[in-house]
């Protein structure tokens, strides 16, 4: 899980990045809004935490930029001095999911950082199993099947294939994807990534008539979406053993920042 932070006080970026790294999440800090704009053109992020009063781009204006680009259902969550209730009606109605009030109980903030993430669907466990469409993901076994023939796919392609299912619609950067899969920097060669993608388009047949299209986002990384007109009346519904349980998994669709 990888978390952006943005405040132009250095202690207070220090105190939240080391509250989410203890807690298991990878953090990156940001002391100025266009920095953190401009890395959000290039790169993926799973959580937002931004300070409203910054130099140059506000916070406010930082979120209002998000939601109007590609990563607009990206939770973000803002921390702020300012208690005034006028200030917390416009830090969420400009589209923040949590408005926390300095100083940080950190127990508190953990908390809501992992309810910003559960309503997000992000920090869920994998499914045991998981069917989209015609595709069904065994995540005990790393199998996956396309109408009823099981896809050979090795360990990496198999995990590639998982995430890219369970973002459904969300543009991955290549150095988020590198990092989840292979571990590794963002400044990492891509042509590992590339060719995993290529094989996992070919295997599972991710064209338009099949459903869903693996879609290249320039200068940026990839996108899983469903083929335009294909409603998918079983995309994402986990099963037990071998049996779905009825309740359909949400999935989370961001728009092309």
């Amino acid at each position: 899980m990888r978390c952006a932070v943005l405040d132009d006080d250095k202690a207070q970026t220090e105190l939240v990045a080391k509250l989410l790294e203890g807690h298991g999440y990878s953090c990156e800090v940001f002391h100025q809004g266009r920095t953190l704009v401009n890395r959000l053109r290039q790169d993926t992020f799973d959580l937002l935490v931004i300070d409203w009063n910054m130099p140059g781009l506000s916070g406010i204006e930082v979120l209002q930029s998000v939601r109007h680009g590609q990563h607009a259902s990206l939770p973000v969550l803002m921390i702020t001095s300012r208690t005034d209730a006028q200030d917390i009606v416009t830090g969420l109605a400009a589209g923040a999911d949590d408005y926390i009030v300095k100083p940080l109980h950190p127990e508190v903030f953990l908390a809501r950082v992992d309810a910003a993430l559960r309503r997000a669907q992000l920090n869920r466990p994998a499914p045991r199993s998981a069917r989209y469409g015609d595709y069904v993901f065994e995540t005990a076994t790393q199998t996956v099947s396309f109408r009823g023939e099981t896809v050979k796919l090795t360990a990496k392609e198999f995990a590639l294939a998982q995430m890219l299912f369970e973002n459904m619609s969300r543009p991955l950067s290549r150095s988020y994807l590198l990092d989840a899969i292979w571990g590794q920097s963002p400044d990492a060669e891509t042509r590992t990534l590339d060719a995993h993608v290529s094989r996992i388009r070919s295997k599972l047949k991710l064209r338009a008539e099949n459903g869903y299209r693996l879609a290249p986002v320039y200068s940026y990384g990839y996108r899983l979406e469903p083929t335009a007109g294909e409603d998918s009346p079983a995309d994402g519904l986990e099963e037990g053993s071998g049996q779905g349980d009825g309740n359909e998994t949400e999935r989370r669709a961001a728009p092309g920042l």
